[in-house]
């Protein structure tokens, strides 16, 4: 099976003076298309180990292999067009602009890049709104949805540029049970149905067996590791 990603050897200390070891010689890789969940208590690792494997975050040592190649080897430019085009993000808080729509929250990332936003890409952003079950509310304003329709339409701007991987830190953290278990539902069949790769922090051990594999994070350490 090929990787998408391959950590080895993964350290992250913070502070200069006084250091914090929050990861420690993480080795994990990823296979295309698989659904893994990663799961510890709060300050475990967990999210730091995310943000590294979004980029977002750099190791103290060790590497970070993105379809083979070592993210040590690409400029700030190359990291950050593969972030756009390789990544789709979606957080506990779903980060959605009040004062626009549904849809001109997914069309975001096409605003924030000043690229033109064609009849093609509106048409896309509408198939997103769509797939996530939103083609209804899509012109309501995000503050006239509830929390389970926000985070359907994070997830839809998540989609956009359709992502090799999501990456989602506590996507259903605010969420009612109903909520979560159709948000799961949801991810669950975009994986399938488009074999984007999904790696999701939850504390919710329910929600994590669903996963095709569970990873649990101990005091920075991988803990557990269980592909079903």
């Amino acid at each position: 099976m090929e990787k998408i990603i391959e950590l080895k050897n993964v350290n992250k200390i913070y502070g200069t003076d006084i250091k914090a070891q929050v990861l420690y010689d993480i080795n994990l890789s990823f296979d295309t298309g698989s659904f893994n969940s990663i799961i510890g208590q709060s300050g475990s690792g967990k999210s730091t180990l995310l943000n590294i494997i979004g980029t977002l975050d750099t190791a103290t040592s060790g590497d970070v292999l993105i379809d083979g190649n070592n993210i040590k080897d690409m400029t700030n430019n190359q990291l950050s067009d593969y972030r756009n085009k390789t990544i789709g993000f979606v957080f506990q808080f779903h980060y959605l602009l009040p004062e626009f729509t549904a849809l001109e929250n997914v069309l975001m990332p096409y605003n924030i890049q000043k690229k033109p936003v064609t009849k093609e890409v509106m048409d896309r952003a509408k198939e997103r709104l769509k797939l996530v079950g939103l083609e209804k509310v899509m012109n309501n304003p995000s503050t006239k949805m509830s929390g389970g329709q926000q985070q359907r339409t994070a997830i839809a701007r998540a989609l956009m540029n359709d992502p090799k991987m999501i990456l989602a830190d506590e996507p259903t953290g605010n969420l009612d049970s109903d909520s979560t278990e159709t948000i799961y539902d949801l991810l669950r069949d975009i994986n399938l149905e488009y074999k984007t790769t999904f790696i999701i922090i939850t504390h919710d051990r329910r929600i994590a067996e669903k996963a095709d594999r569970i990873i649990e994070i101990k005091d920075g350490k991988i803990n557990l590791d269980i592909t079903k």
